[in-house]
């Protein structure tokens, strides 16, 4: 939480350390999920089961501050960020951004009025796919078997599968299973959140990273260039999605994906993720 509030004003800052000393049954600073700040209106902390509302209206002028700081006084150097609709801030937090959207030639090219900040505050649980890692790993021939995983939206398979890639890239000894040199392709910087080049959440020893690109392009480079044994990407489901999951996988690659969805029929319906099914490019699917 502290990586977070030293981007708002003084009297904000103030406010929510206030909330956070009232309500210390909530433990907001390790259970909050998110801070939300709209223009002239409350703000909005966050919890799993739980919204605590600040009754203090935020002003467009504090929110520019705000977003001065997240950019280190240079807005500019950040557009392309913020055309993509979120900023990634030390500790791998995520701020996500609406406003008006500028667009040229069908592209997005400048955001301006913004109206809304949503701080996501990241957190690893480290150990969360221990109980999965007897379905993913094959241990008769020391790999993975290429697996998607299949949750609702927001109940943890990005966190799931950030920890899947961290195991696979150290290696498990309990398990006799050495690590994998992993490619991820962390289109939104959610997984390894990577701050000037750095990862602020643990993807193992082995792992590289590319991001801020589609996953068609991150994994071609990826496997051209790194030489993965193991490929991994969130949120599957286009058609181009699926191009470049065969390409890796006609590599000799291995791989762990991601997709919305709550029952085997919802994979059904989408014709690309059912072809991968169909065919057996996918070797397991685990429901969350």
């Amino acid at each position: 939480m502290k990586d977070i509030l030293k981007y708002f004003p003084n009297n904000i800052y103030i406010l929510i350390q206030e909330t956070i000393n009232q309500n210390p049954n909530t433990k907001l600073e390790e259970n909050a999920i998110e801070i939300r700040i709209r223009n002239n209106r409350p703000i909005i902390i966050k919890l799993k089961d739980l919204d605590i509302i600040i009754q203090y209206n935020i002003t467009e002028s504090e929110i520019l501050y705000i977003l001065e700081k997240l950019c280190e006084n240079s807005i500019y150097a950040y557009k392309n960020q913020i055309c993509q609709g979120y900023i990634t801030i030390f500790g791998g937090h995520r701020v996500g951004i609406t406003g008006t959207c500028v667009i040229e030639n069908g592209n997005i090219i400048n955001v301006k009025n913004i109206s809304s900040l949503n701080f996501r505050i990241a957190r690893e649980i480290k150990g969360c796919s221990n109980k999965i890692l007897k379905d993913v790993i094959n241990k008769e021939h020391n790999t993975i078997f290429t697996t998607l995983i299949v949750s609702p939206p927001g109940k943890g398979k990005t966190t799931i599968l950030r920890d899947l890639i961290r195991n696979i890239s150290n290696g498990i000894p309990q398990m006799n299973f050495r690590g994998k040199t992993c490619g991820l392709v962390d289109e939104r910087g959610e997984i390894a959140a990577t701050y000037r080049g750095v990862p602020q959440n643990d993807i193992g020893i082995r792992t590289d990273v590319i991001e801020n690109v589609s996953k068609t392009q991150g994994l071609q480079m990826l496997i051209r260039s790194m030489a993965p044994e193991v490929v991994a990407c969130d949120e599957i489901g286009t058609r181009q999605d699926v191009t470049a999951i065969k390409y890796a996988l006609c590599s000799g690659v291995k791989g762990i994906f991601t997709m919305h969805g709550n029952e085997m029929k919802d994979i059904k319906a989408n014709s690309e993720i059912s072809e991968l099914i169909e065919n057996h490019w996918v070797e397991k699917i685990i429901f969350l």
